[in-house]
């Protein structure tokens, strides 16, 4: 059996891995390897053993709270076409620079490479 007790799981969790590990042998993949390929499915599917007392740090819920509003608001001004503070110009895409460059009055923006439009907008600031 691959790494670990696998008592955390619940006996659906078990079912899957088992059903899954025949299908990987049934292909004439070896036992060894089917087994390891079927938990790690389920580990991926359903994030590892769902009993209570599992292995992992669990965030705080004031934590939690606080990361959720953070990923919230970048979400949503990504989808508003506002800038990101956090990001250089040569990590933001090209369609972002050619929204600060039209908004900046650059003429000829609409034919520059990604790098003409970094070195005119760092020229404009």
């Amino acid at each position: 059996m691959p790494r670990g007790s696998k008592d955390k799981y619940t006996e659906k969790q078990q079912r899957k891995a088992e059903h899954i590990e025949s299908s990987y042998e049934e292909k004439g993949v070896s036992e060894k390897e089917a087994e390891a390929r079927a938990w790690a499915t389920v580990n991926k599917q359903s994030g590892g053993g769902e009993r209570s007392g599992g292995s992992g740090q669990k965030k705080a819920p004031e934590q939690k709270r606080k990361d959720t509003k953070g990923s919230a608001r970048r979400a949503v001004a990504t989808k508003r076409g506002e800038p990101r503070k956090d990001r250089s110009l040569e990590s933001e895409t090209k369609q972002e620079l050619l929204q600060k460059a039209k908004s900046k009055n650059i003429s000829g923006r609409s034919t520059m490479r990604k790098g003409e439009l970094v070195q005119a907008l760092k020229k404009a600031s």
